[in-house]
């Protein structure tokens, strides 16, 4: 049971309300717009029609997964939508990442990036969420947004798992 009840709550569908969102420019990283929660609404399929964009997402509720922030874009060669990250855990865990992630994404072409940042002191993690189990091309952004963040949280759990 969590201790802090500032992050107690009985639907993960609103897990996001108060997230703070922009669609950004992938080419210059410039704000297009901030978006409301409303935005979440919106399908996945929307970054694959708007390929130049990528979704920035903020929430206090990735503290519990040991990240600030995440990024999502459509891939424009593999037409995956990828994760992208920055992951607090430190490098003596790298090994329990790597088989948690070999582990917990599936599929042939199922690939991650995974490397330790000395000058962050964190590890910037890419993974594609086709490959994550519960995918489907025609969930919401906030579906998705909730997909990655159990993928996270079962991530950061069976490493804290190993420390304790």
């Amino acid at each position: 049971m969590l201790k802090d009840q500032q992050y107690a709550e009985k639907d993960d569908s609103t897990r996001f309300a108060d997230a703070y969102i922009e669609r950004c420019d992938k080419e210059t990283e410039n704000m297009i717009k901030n978006e409301t929660s409303a935005f979440l609404t919106e399908s996945l399929n929307y970054l694959k029609k708007h390929k130049n964009e990528f979704v920035y997402l903020e929430s206090k509720w990735f503290d519990l997964v040991n990240v600030d922030s995440l990024s999502m874009e459509a891939d424009d060669v593999f037409g995956t939508y990828d994760v992208m990250l920055g992951l607090k855990l430190q490098k003596k865990f790298e090994m329990v990442i790597k088989e948690q992630l070999n582990a917990n994404l599936h599929g042939d072409e199922a690939k991650f990036d995974l490397i330790f940042s000395h000058e962050d002191g964190l590890w910037n993690l890419n993974f594609a969420l086709n490959y994550v189990e519960g995918f489907n091309e025609d969930m919401t952004m906030n579906e998705a947004f909730q997909l990655i963040y159990h993928f996270l949280f079962k991530l950061v759990d069976a490493v804290k798992g190993i420390n304790s």
